[in-house]
């Protein structure tokens, strides 16, 4: 009777370490899908990118000075083409049911695909929301209302933001992306990614919602910037389409 209880003691144990275990390896786990859901559910508000490439919306000359007609041709009809015409290649590759799956989910789980899905399908999404950012120059351009008193509360004026924003977009080595991104924790911070990622990706450094982008690949200026980075980027602060940009965040 006695070597019963002993046994039955032990096997307590043992079962209640392993569940204790257990319990400590998945609340992170939880937590982390908790805030993946939370951040989805940010996301898939602002569901106004599609799988496919949609119509500029304006002429390739609406946006000089800041980005010439050629450019601006060249970049959506070659550059963006491609992205598009290569992402629907590798969803019918990879059997990807665009029906009941958003762009935004394939990207927070951008790791589960190919090289070739992760590439189309962050340059397809980051130039689709790039053309809707832009509109005819004007000077003075700048946000305003809930989004405004984010920045002056986040970065401590617009000016700083700006600076800021700059800096991470010149300092980007090579090809990518720099990014106003809305966190998971309600706070909007810079950064800046590499190739076609965006912060949306599983694989991003800094993870959160893309409230405003811009695209510093070679062929976003090269034809009137030259090797003149931040003369490309000043210009562009005067083609911010703000209005876009506050509608969208305000689903956010």
């Amino acid at each position: 009777m006695k070597k019963e209880n002993t046994i039955s003691r032990r096997n307590f144990i043992r079962n209640t370490g392993k569940a204790g275990l257990a319990t400590v390896l998945t609340v992170p786990a939880l937590v982390s899908m908790a805030a993946e859901e939370s951040l989805f559910s940010m996301a898939g508000d602002n569901n106004d990118i599609g799988w496919t490439q949609q119509p500029l919306g304006y002429d390739y000359k609406a946006i000089e000075p800041a980005i010439d007609a050629q450019t601006m041709e060249i970049h959506y009809t070659k550059h963006a083409g491609t992205y598009a015409k290569n992402l629907a290649e590798a969803v019918k590759a990879e059997q990807v049911n665009t029906s009941s799956m958003r762009i935004e989910q394939l990207l927070q789980n951008i790791s589960k695909y190919s090289a070739k899905m992760r590439n189309n399908a962050g340059g397809h999404y980051n130039h689709e929301l790039f053309w809707k950012m832009l509109k005819a120059p004007s000077e003075g351009n700048k946000a305003s209302g809930k989004l405004a008193d984010l920045i002056t509360r986040d970065f401590g004026s617009m000016e700083a933001f700006k600076n800021k924003f700059s800096e991470e977009a010149e300092k980007r080595f090579g090809s990518g992306w720099a990014w106003l991104v809305y966190t998971n924790d309600k706070k909007l911070v810079v950064t800046s990614t590499p190739n076609q990622d965006n912060p949306l990706m599983s694989v991003a450094e800094v993870k959160g919602i893309p409230v405003l982008g811009l695209d510093v690949w070679e062929h976003a200026y090269y034809l009137k910037y030259q090797n003149k980075r931040p003369e490309y980027i000043s210009a562009w602060w005067n083609a911010v389409n703000w209005d876009y940009v506050q509608k969208r965040f305000a689903t956010m």
